[in-house]
């Protein structure tokens, strides 16, 4: 599992540090829906509700000072400037974050590339996955998280906002918003299990059989 910081104007293939090795393909491309990452990783409706309820309960209690309807509508007024600018400021990052994030899901690793002030990649090889999961809403976009082995780590303030909430001591990459998630997690399913296939016809170095020694006539040993 590697990380590389990067800056997409020198990316050989987008979203990749290098050139693919040979025998290795690219399966799927893909980045958040911006709409879907503010609500769900931004939380931009709980933002937008939380002034609200403030702007209500600054009427409620000024209307019980007797405070003047002009008065109580500067108050709202405020709350309401100072929510839209937060909920504006939400809503761009979020946008931002799904143009410069791209996942990638090659025939033997995941690759997720992201930041808006710096921009990294993480390179996870499949082996390095444990399971995966897949939660997804009524348009088909959903969030696909990624359980790590528990040799494998990135820290979750590298991984934000693409990794999964509260998993802050195993922190966990997780593609979010992503569009036909259904798709996505059955090829990534299924390429996970091609490299478990390929790695288990691989000979294992400590399975080969020791080779037996003998002498020759001049005595010198040879490999029988």
């Amino acid at each position: 599992m590697t990380e590389h910081p990067n800056e997409h104007g020198g990316e050989p293939i987008r979203g990749l540090p290098a050139q693919l090795p040979e025998g290795e393909h690219i399966l799927w491309q893909g980045a958040p829906d911006w709409r879907v990452l503010a609500r769900t990783a931004l939380h931009v409706r709980v933002i937008a509700a939380y002034f609200a309820v403030i702007a209500v309960w600054r009427v409620a209690v000024g209307w019980s000072q007797g405070r003047d309807v002009g008065g109580l509508a500067m108050d709202v007024l405020v709350v309401a400037v100072i929510g839209a600018a937060a909920v504006a400021l939400l809503t761009g990052y979020a946008w931002l974050a799904a143009r410069t994030t791209v996942y990638t899901l090659t025939n033997r690793r995941f690759v997720l590339r992201h930041g808006v002030a710096l921009s990294k990649i993480f390179q996870v090889p499949y082996r390095r996955i444990e399971s995966a999961g897949i939660k997804v809403d009524a348009t088909g976009v959903g969030d696909i998280p990624l359980r790590l082995t528990p040799d494998s780590k990135i820290a979750y303030p590298h991984l934000w906002p693409h990794a999964r909430p509260w998993r802050i001591v195993h922190p966990e990459p997780m593609m979010r918003a992503v569009p036909d998630a259904q798709a996505v997690a059955e090829l990534l399913t299924e390429a996970w299990r091609g490299e478990v296939r390929e790695r288990a016809r691989m000979p294992s170095p400590a399975a080969a059989p020791a080779r037996r020694r003998r002498r020759d006539p001049a005595g010198e040993p040879a490999a029988a």
